[in-house]
């Protein structure tokens, strides 16, 4: 059993989804590569296009997605000024409700707030998508 407050889930990672998902991503304006990354925990790594995001950086997503549909969905900007970073989750901890979000600039455990999510990984994708379109545009 995995301890209750790793940012993990007890069950195993779903590659059909996180396949799914790079799949989508695969296809988009917005993203430069997409990859599912084997090496210690498994996970998909998008990086997000020099054309979509702002220059003066480089922006990423690394999913996470579970065979009971627990997820960690964390964006990472890393800038001249330094990271921003925010976090969507649901998986079991000590700190808030199985789902929550942590938000920007640190994602920090403290500052993580209830929150709900859709169920099915395409509407949670969709939801990602549309705050990284607000972000973007704010930069």
């Amino acid at each position: 059993m995995v301890p209750a407050d790793d940012g993990a889930s007890p069950a195993p990672i779903d590659r059909s989804v996180l396949s799914r998902i790079r799949s989508r991503f695969s296809g988009s304006r917005l993203t430069e590569s997409a990859e599912i990354l084997e090496d210690g925990n498994r996970h998909l790594r998008i990086d997000l296009s020099d054309d979509y995001y702002p220059s003066d950086g480089s922006a990423r997503l690394e999913v996470r997605w579970y065979r009971n549909d627990d997820f960690s969905i964390h964006y990472r900007e890393d800038r001249r000024g330094g990271v921003w970073a925010c976090r969507w989750d649901r998986h079991p901890n000590v700190h808030n409700a199985r789902s929550h979000f942590h938000p920007p600039p640190d994602t920090t455990r403290t500052d993580a707030r209830d929150a709900q999510w859709p169920v099915d990984h395409r509407d949670v994708c969709r939801l990602v998508v549309d705050r990284l379109e607000e972000r973007i545009e704010t930069l």
